[in-house]
């Protein structure tokens, strides 16, 4: 009949999805997988597969060459039997405890000052900021001319006028391990700086006014609203500063040479001692797994904790 439409006739691949959408499909699943993938081999083979090597080399007798004889935990005793690795861990506590706590608190007593928006914060800010752009090695060097007693900051004393002064302590076995302590925190507490004035930054200050409209003094708002508030930055600043510390080869080596004698000595240059110049490969690798163990036991508990709290929110 007229007017009415004829049926049209149904196609063979009507229905069916395109091969190239199912191949776009295909492409778009595996690629991003395909690109990790060398990345996340490497990362499986030259750190946790050199993690499980030094493991296995902590428990043999090697020395200048590997050897796969297994000894069990004879480096392990070997290792605590040895007055110079009890120094290192000394040093490592003395050093870490006063590293992290003055970086924190110069850090955060910096941060507070450039947030009332003074004059010139941009120029202050930059100042402070600038140790972090140099190395340990630089930072180490630059240090060890400042406080060598014929170079440094006891001459130019003396040179004033002041001919009893003295600052020794970079060649003052009893003192070394606090020079490494000045060039760290002047490097790092620009950095904790810069992560404190962002936090402050980004706490509203409709809080802070309404406190104020309460009657709250300063001093008690940045007590009990503001450094609670900083929290998560306080975190991210302590774990950055406690693995610094105890990977603090370089700023070591640099500054004191872990002397003098070994009076400076910390666990990264007795690992490095004991492995590559004294030919004890297995006494090494002993004391690079405790230091593994160190971070894990600062490290593991306060993600744990800080995790905890943040899904009990």
């Amino acid at each position: 009949m007229s007017g009415e439409t004829a049926p049209v006739a149904s196609s063979p691949i009507a229905g069916k999805r395109a091969p190239t959408s199912s191949l776009y499909d295909l492409i778009e699943n595996w690629l991003p997988k395909i690109v990790i993938a060398p990345t996340f081999v490497a990362c499986l083979v030259f750190v946790y597969g050199y993690i499980l090597w030094t493991a296995i080399l902590s428990m043999t007798p090697s020395r200048m060459l590997p050897t796969y004889s297994f000894v069990g935990f004879e480096q392990y005793t070997s290792l605590f039997d040895n007055d110079r690795w009890w120094l290192a861990l000394k040093n490592l506590v003395i050093f870490g405890l006063l590293f992290v706590i003055i970086c924190l608190v110069v850090g955060l007593l910096l941060a507070i000052l450039l947030d009332q928006r003074i004059r010139l914060e941009g120029f202050i800010r930059s100042i402070y900021l600038y140790p972090m752009a140099l190395s340990f090695i630089v930072t180490g060097t630059a240090w060890k001319w400042v406080l060598n007693p014929g170079l440094g900051i006891e001459k130019v004393v003396r040179d004033i006028g002041f001919s009893d002064f003295t600052f020794d302590w970079l060649v003052n076995p009893d003192r070394a391990i606090y020079t490494v302590v000045i060039a760290g925190v002047w490097q790092s507490s620009g950095f904790v700086m810069a992560l404190f004035l962002a936090g402050l930054r980004g706490i509203d200050d409709s809080i802070i006014k309404a406190a104020r409209v309460d009657g709250a003094s300063m001093p008690r708002i940045y007590w009990r609203i503001i450094l609670p508030s900083l929290r998560p930055v306080f975190f991210s600043c302590f774990m950055i500063l406690a693995h610094i510390a105890i990977k603090s080869f370089d700023l070591v080596v640099a500054l004191t040479g872990g002397g003098p004698g070994f009076s400076s000595d910390v666990p990264a240059t007795f690992m490095y001692t004991h492995a590559f110049t004294r030919n004890q490969i297995g006494l090494g690798a002993a004391s690079a797994m405790m230091m593994l163990m160190i971070i894990v036991t600062v490290v593991v508990p306060m993600i744990w904790s800080e995790t905890r709290r943040t899904s009990n929110g």
